[in-house]
């Protein structure tokens, strides 16, 4: 396991992004499995390896770019991540949510979270986009918390406060959009686990039981991180597959990435809307 992201290395990897960078970005948006596609709609894109930057993880995952692309969306200043790390690939959390820091320093105020799930609550279907209103971090209640480890006091407090993790004013905004899009948006609760394997049709009725309405690997530390930060959170999960309470069918990362293809162009609908009301 690797060692937790010191102050000084945060600030190495601010400094030599900030000297590439021509505009600041005010918004910040992380694309899931399948998702990398939304990319291609920022205008003026400037494209930044995540290899190029000192200490910046790199994922290993199929579906995950591995690059920056920053410029405008809808007139607003962007920086997107197509691709994220996760802690199932090896990384010590504070490195999986190294991003996250990186965009605070540089100016970003508003992070849009999205993530490729398997949709448990019964009434969704693949393709459906599901609005994030709460998440369960499962995975932070086990002790992989992405603040454990000395407090970075620059960011936020030591015990920050997590009741309202997904921007409420935010949540109207999407809906509307969603409305005016004649975008069909789902809204729940989502579990976040560590992976990398799929879950149980036993973890998958405990979770049920538990109140999630969709699941995934991802978003629960970066979300974590960024309200540490006071950063304003909106979250969306595209609903990759349904989920498998009963056994009776397999999930690949196939279907995932499939699945990202019908889901891109409603998210990017819902997204646009948002930047232009902000």
């Amino acid at each position: 396991m690797q060692e937790i992201i010191t102050q000084q290395e945060i600030n190495e990897t601010v400094s030599a992004l900030r000297a590439r960078l021509s505009i600041t970005p005010r918004v910040g948006l992380i694309l899931g499995s399948g998702l990398n596609t939304l990319a291609d709609s920022v205008s003026g894109a400037q494209i930044i390896p995540v290899r190029e930057l000192p200490h910046w993880p790199l994922s290993t995952v199929m579906g995950h770019s591995g690059q920056l692309v920053i410029g405008a969306l809808e007139n607003k200043n962007v920086m997107v991540l197509q691709g994220r790390v996760h802690y199932y690939e090896g990384y010590h959390m504070s490195q999986v949510t190294l991003p996250i820091r990186v965009m605070h320093k540089l100016g970003v105020d508003v992070l849009i979270v999205t993530n490729a799930a398997g949709g448990i609550n019964p009434n969704f279907l693949p393709g459906d986009v599901m609005l994030i209103t709460d998440h369960l971090n499962l995975a932070g209640m086990m002790g992989l918390n992405p603040l454990i480890g000395p407090n970075l006091d620059e960011f936020g407090p030591r015990f920050p406060d997590m009741s309202q993790a997904y921007d409420r004013s935010l949540a109207d905004i999407a809906r509307q959009s969603a409305l005016e899009a004649g975008v069909t948006l789902r809204e729940g609760v989502y579990a976040g686990l560590s992976g990398p394997s799929f879950e149980t049709p036993a973890d998958l009725r405990f979770l049920h039981m538990a109140g999630a309405d969709s699941v995934g690997m991802s978003t629960v530390p970066e979300v974590t991180v960024a309200r540490h930060g006071n950063m304003r959170v909106l979250g969306f999960s595209g609903i990759s597959n349904k989920a498998n309470l009963d056994g009776s069918t397999i999930t690949t990362h196939d279907e995932v990435m499939e699945a990202g293809r019908v889901i891109t162009p409603k998210m990017e609908k819902i997204i646009r809307g948002v930047l232009r009301a902000l």
